[in-house]
């Protein structure tokens, strides 16, 4: 009989996850991952993680399964809280949700999972694992999952072939109704329990707030930057590069508390009114500390047709379709969770990829992680440059 570890959250997906896998006659064990519980960034006397772990507990005593926890807090607080405060102080914009798949999900929680004899790990997510066989070997396909609005490749994109080839997900060929419809003929207390929402495995915490534990604030201006301004001309505006701005390109127009706490692409928490439509981030420079925003969403500045990733940042789940320097691909693509996928071209070169897209692009933003399909294959993902 194959071993399987579930990743056991205290939620509606994994409990069905493990359900199920003992229906198909695995024997499963059940673990739940205690990855916070660092009291220096407190936000608020709430302890999500604590009603979590129990209702993981009350799910595998329903199940009859074994049931035990991991702390992981440490590696967590290291590779992922620390990586993104220093991301967002660079004015990068991190993805957490990727990042803990690839350094904790899938690479800590994994390596604890084998040394108790899994065959396999399975988690919750909305999306399902194929296999192939190319030149004699097999190569696993990471597919997006059949219920479209909950699909959660995206945050996969990182995975390789070696983790791929020890994941389970259960649930990915079920749409979410009929996930809560299983859990709720199987009795599990799981079963009308919302969506958890806020940072990965940290709960009910706004970013900013949790930014704020760390990044101290730095008053800086907040200047309008024009549709019809000079920095448009034709001549500036590069496909692959960000448009670069200087405080005398605009007009002050409010004040901020820190370029590092905002995004491309960010509309609330700018506090300035009187405009006749809404005003979006289109730059931040945490060099100048300056933040530089544009009125509609229809704005040059917010729209971009295409990108660039570094080589040094280019993962490729799919290494036997990787393309060589000179090589180009039609696929699709997304920069972000639930886009809809968008046509675009990839041009692979010496210093890294190009991704064209047919359509211009909104809120492109450095730190943001761009994944490319073909069909509903996620191929391939990395870190956005420029």
């Amino acid at each position: 009989m194959k071993r399987v570890v579930v990743g056991l959250s205290g939620g509606v997906d994994s409990s069905v996850a493990a359900a199920l896998l003992i229906e198909q006659g695995y024997e499963v064990i059940g673990v739940f991952m205690k990855n916070w519980h660092d009291t220096e960034y407190t936000i608020s006397n709430e302890c999500p993680w604590e009603e979590d772990s129990k209702d993981a507990l009350l799910v595998a005593e329903k199940l009859n399964i074994p049931f035990q926890t991991l702390d992981l807090s440490e590696t967590y607080k290291t590779r992922i809280v620390d990586y993104m405060f220093r991301e967002y102080e660079s004015g990068r914009t991190p993805n957490p949700d990727v990042l803990c798949n690839r350094e904790i999900k899938f690479d800590v929680f994994l390596e604890a999972a084998l040394s108790l004899g899994a065959d396999y790990v399975a988690t919750g997510h909305y999306c399902q694992k194929s296999e192939v066989e190319v030149d004699g070997k097999p190569v696993y396909q990471l597919k997006a999952g059949a219920d479209k609005n909950k699909d959660q490749s995206y945050f996969l994109c990182q995975v390789n072939q070696q983790q791929l080839s020890k994941a389970l997900f259960p649930i990915g060929h079920l749409q979410k109704s009929e996930v809560r419809k299983i859990a709720e003929e199987k009795d599990l207390i799981t079963a009308g329990k919302k969506d958890s929402q806020g940072l990965c495995f940290i709960g009910k915490v706004r970013l900013p707030d949790f930014l704020q534990q760390q990044l101290k604030p730095k008053p800086g201006n907040i200047v309008e930057i024009a549709s019809e301004s000079p920095v448009y001309a034709n001549g500036r505006v590069k496909e692959f590069e960000p448009i670069t701005y200087h405080e005398n390109d605009g007009q002050v127009v409010g004040q901020h508390q820190g370029a590092h706490f905002y995004t491309i692409g960010q509309r609330k928490g700018l506090g300035v009114g009187g405009k006749t439509e809404p005003l979006f981030v289109l730059a931040t420079d945490v060099e100048t500390n300056s933040i530089y925003v544009g009125m509609g969403d229809h704005h040059p500045g917010l729209n971009r047709s295409g990108l660039f990733i570094d080589s040094n940042e280019l993962h490729w789940v799919r290494n036997d379709l990787a393309l060589a320097p000179g090589e180009e691909m039609t696929c699709l693509c997304r920069i972000r969770y639930r886009q809809p996928l968008q046509e675009a071209t990839l041009r692979m070169s010496e210093e890294g990829l190009y991704i064209s897209f047919k359509t211009a692009q909104k809120a492109i933003a450095a730190g943001q992680f761009a994944a490319w399909y073909l069909n509903d294959e996620l191929i391939g993902s990395g870190v956005i440059s420029a």
